[in-house]
């Protein structure tokens, strides 16, 4: 009894993911249908007529698989979603609908991939499968008309230890300065300088590195989900991934026959070609790190900036220690603001400065608060 009511619910909920598809599917032609309306050349024009058109025949693929289960259909058109991106294509153009739309081709990929191993009966996943080839092949033809490059349903990411280095550094000094310029301005003692200074060293290290950690397993778990689908891919659809690796190979110089010739020879062997689809098409390589060393020195870069406001404490006192610790963590300000134009692009001496300001209003509102707080409480 326990199964057949667990096998029900899964039931129910595979329903109900086909009802939300199909919906998707009936808007996504509607909207292909009102692009082709209003694009004036004939080929692009032409582009969404035919993907409107397979949208159509999805619909109707996942309509019949519901109504094989018994239940009933009625089908009321696009959605109140689907007609307000309608009229906000006729105002305001097609740019951000068509990202919009190759963002949402990239998550039903993935839907109806995780679909193929779940459906009610094998010709259901059969079916879920075509519709995800095809949802493929809708997303590469968008990301042609939309200018842009890859498979949208994969998202990888990249770190960098002088990057975690610098950032690192940087929210300890500016977290840590703040605290320690609000207990200057509560007027304490200046053991209890050193003691919150520390404590906030401690706590921000910690919680830096923490998350340092965390973000690069999550990262780590994502490349690997990245990867199973990849080898979903090919298991699934294998001509349309050696059509995909010949246009890498052509993109690199190398004449069509021989691309497709190169392609073909890779796909004989699903373990190579899943390496070179894993670093030509989604840009992952070999780890160059691991999510604890990330984690050791991110928190580590955290606290010696935050220790640098802290440090005159342990050997002077009086305004001579905070007018050191202050005159060092602006210049740190200064300086991990122009070790991070490294990244943003921006100027060594503007980005220097950007920083410089952020740091003086951070000490600026730490001491202001601090004096407040002291003076009303």
């Amino acid at each position: 009894m326990a199964t057949d009511k667990s096998n029900s619910k899964h039931d129910k909920k595979l329903l109900t993911a086909y009802r939300h598809h199909m919906q998707d599917e009936i808007d996504a032609a509607f909207l292909y249908r009102r692009l082709a309306e209003l694009e004036k050349d004939e080929k692009r024009k032409n582009i969404y007529t035919a993907l409107a058109k397979v949208e159509d025949g999805h619909g109707a693929m996942l309509k019949s698989i519901i109504e094989k289960s018994g239940e009933k259909v009625n089908v009321s058109g696009p959605s109140a979603r689907a007609r307000f991106w309608a009229w906000f294509l006729a105002k305001f153009g097609d740019d951000y609908l068509l990202k919009m739309m190759l963002k949402e081709e990239g998550r039903e990929v993935k839907s109806y991939l995780k679909l193929t191993k779940s459906g009610t009966d094998e010709a259901s996943r059969q079916a879920t499968r075509t519709i995800a080839r095809e949802s493929i092949g809708h997303a590469e033809s968008l990301s042609v008309l939309a200018g842009k490059s890859s498979e949208p349903w994969h998202q990888t990411g990249t770190g960098g230890f002088l990057r975690d280095v610098i950032y690192g550094f940087n929210d300890g000094l500016t977290a840590n300065f703040g605290l320690v310029a609000g207990v200057i301005g509560a007027s304490v003692a200046p053991h209890f300088i050193l003691v919150s200074g520390l404590a906030g060293a401690v706590a921000d290290a910690l919680s830096m590195g923490s998350s340092g950690y965390l973000a690069a397993k999550s990262e780590q778990d994502v490349n690997r989900y990245e990867i199973e689908m990849e080898r979903q891919e090919i298991a699934l659809m294998p001509e349309l991934e050696e059509e995909e690796m010949a246009l890498i190979y052509q993109a690199k110089g190398i004449e069509a026959g021989r691309a497709k010739a190169m392609a073909r020879e890779l796909m004989s062997d699903p373990d190579r070609a899943l390496d070179a689809k894993v670093k030509e098409e989604l840009g992952i390589g070999e780890p160059h790190t691991t999510p604890l060393k990330e984690g050791l020195v991110t928190g580590i870069a955290t606290a010696v900036g935050a220790i640098i406001p802290v440090a005159p404490f342990f050997f002077l006192k009086g305004m001579t220690a905070i007018w050191l610790a202050f005159s060092l963590a602006m210049l740190s300000h200064f300086a991990v603001g122009a070790a991070r134009s490294f990244f943003t692009g921006r100027g060594i001496f503007r980005s220097g400065i950007d920083m410089f300001v952020v740091g003086l209003g951070v000490a600026v509102t730490g001491y202001l608060v601090g004096d407040w707080i002291i003076r009303f409480f």
